[in-house]
């Protein structure tokens, strides 16, 4: 077994099932967890059953009237240790985050020190959950707002962000006075239960109350049960848009608070007046980062007429310079796609581009032979498109990059647009004037608008998330705390009459 596995505490079989001082026997079905990377078996999970998920609710119900009553930045005091604790465990974590979704060693580092910056966020917010005081028009009255911690948070995240989305999630929940509940994906059940066990040791220490950041893992059936579990009262759903609407039907039939992070299209515009060299390096990270599993991903360059073909160029010749191969050696930029199904999806995407008549400036394909027995490897490729291909219209989760041309700004910012979804976006410019009216209301219609740096890499001090079919929730930095809290209006009397609004009159 792999040293980073033990340091973790991963064993050949795992109980799936944590409440997060201890953990719990379940009978649901055994999930295999395969690396991406050489295609073995890393470990077996007992995933969760029906009994189990109820146990967790029940515990997650009592543990929240004890961890609401704490004082937030006592709360916050723990999500400090917390990320003290993912500063110890970054490489051997940062590792097994690479070793079994796939990325670079480098991007499972990022993410994990991602975790980190979200619990330092989280800590800050502990002690700034603010409200707002507002004047009565009635004398003698004082009106203010205040926040409340909602309940129960389920968190349903994806393979891509194993467990930077559940940190983005779970840590800003609890400091609010949350408790949570988390369905990992069942392709990376194993960085699920390394967490569990990281955090175990802080709340062992500080008699945290069980049952205040559960675990409970399993396919689509443990995220039916959460997302029709009445007790919980927000369920944030990271995934498909596909995924999302089902989410937010068996929610909403409830009248439950959902908050989703779907499916991104996201594209950059190259401008005449962009510095190529930079704008080169954006799009190339953009494109093939994580292999194109990102929601945020570059999968559309829309470039100026007068460049298109010197960009091009320069596109092609900087891709035929990619390393490909294991993710945990440094030297590769790209590793492996997640599974077969994705490879799958990959080589039928490239099929229909070809059908619907685009053109391959730079084909793909599978990679095979020494380093790659996994079959999950896949060539980074390019295609010359028009933006209402059907296939352009979807989202595939793999390396493949549309090549667009156009004339004005007007038409390159509707080419931008006219896709369903609206997560992130990009131009390169050094035209002030592009630059501001790309961002201005006639500019993206994305939930994130970037000039000069491309569509992925957000950072976490600012709220993340897209519109359209890209779900409209907003998770991490600014104000996006708000969203695990409920407001409350208070009104306090504090003279001797009681005066009644808008000058009504009532007497007895």
């Amino acid at each position: 077994m792999q040293t980073f596995l033990k340091e973790l505490k991963i064993s050949e079989l795992n109980k799936g099932v944590s409440t997060g001082t201890k953990w719990i026997s379940a009978s649901g079905e055994k999930i295999k967890s395969s690396s991406p990377v050489d295609g073995k078996l890393i470990a077996t999970v007992n995933a969760c059953d029906k009994r189990s998920f109820d146990y967790v609710v029940e515990t997650a119900q009592n543990a929240f009237l004890q961890w609401r009553a704490w004082p937030a930045p006592k709360r916050g005091e723990i999500i400090r240790q917390i990320g003290n604790e993912l500063r110890k465990n970054k490489a051997t974590l940062g590792k097994l985050v690479s070793y079994e979704m796939g990325k670079s060693l480098q991007e499972g580092m990022g993410e994990v020190q991602e975790m980190i910056d979200i619990s330092d966020l989280a800590l800050g917010l502990s002690r700034q959950l603010y409200g707002l005081t507002m004047h009565s028009e009635r004398h003698g009255h004082r009106m203010y707002e205040q926040y409340h911690p909602l309940g129960i948070v389920g968190i349903i995240s994806a393979f891509n962000f194993p467990v930077a989305v559940w940190s983005w999630n779970s840590l800003i929940a609890m400091v609010c006075g949350d408790v949570c509940i988390w369905k990992p994906s069942e392709k990376t059940p194993l960085c699920g239960i390394a967490c569990q066990n990281i955090i175990s040791k802080v709340f062992k220490e500080n008699d945290v109350p069980e049952g205040v950041c559960n675990l409970v893992t399993g396919g689509r059936e443990i995220g039916q049960w959460i997302c029709n579990e009445p007790n919980i009262e927000l369920v944030s759903a990271t995934g498909s848009t596909q995924m999302g609407k089902a989410v937010s039907a068996a929610v909403g039939a409830r009248l439950g608070k959902s908050l989703l992070e779907l499916g991104g299209n996201n594209a950059i515009i190259i401008s005449k007046d962009a510095d190529l060299n930079i704008a080169l390096v954006g799009c190339m990270f953009g494109a093939v980062g994580t292999a194109g599993q990102r929601c945020t991903t570059t999968r559309r360059l829309i470039i100026h007429e007068d460049i298109y073909d010197s960009f091009k160029k320069k596109l092609v010749n900087a891709y035929k310079q990619l390393k490909i191969g294991d993710p945990l050696k440094e030297e590769n930029h790209v590793g492996p796609l997640i599974d077969q199904d994705a490879v799958t999806a990959y080589l039928n995407a490239i099929e229909q581009i070809k059908k619907q008549g685009g053109k391959m400036a730079l084909p793909g394909g599978t990679l095979s032979g020494k380093g790659f027995e996994s079959g999950c490897y896949v060539k980074p490729c390019i295609a010359e498109v028009s933006n209402d291909m059907e296939i352009v219209q979807h989202e595939t989760f793999a390396p493949i990059l549309y090549l667009i041309k156009y004339k004005t700004l007007q038409e390159a910012i509707a080419l931008q647009n006219a896709v369903p979804q609206g997560l992130s976006s990009a131009i390169f410019t050094l035209n002030l004037r592009e630059a501001e009216t790309f961002l201005s209301n006639a500019g993206s219609d994305c939930g994130i608008a970037n000039v000069n740096i491309g569509t992925s890499g957000a950072e976490i001090g600012g709220a993340f998330g897209g519109e359209k079919e890209t779900g409209g929730g907003r998770e991490s930095g600014s104000d996006a705390w708000k969203v695990y809290m409920r407001r409350q209006t208070n009104t306090i009397n504090y003279s001797d009459t009681l005066p009644l609004a808008q000058g009504i009159k009532f007497t007895v």
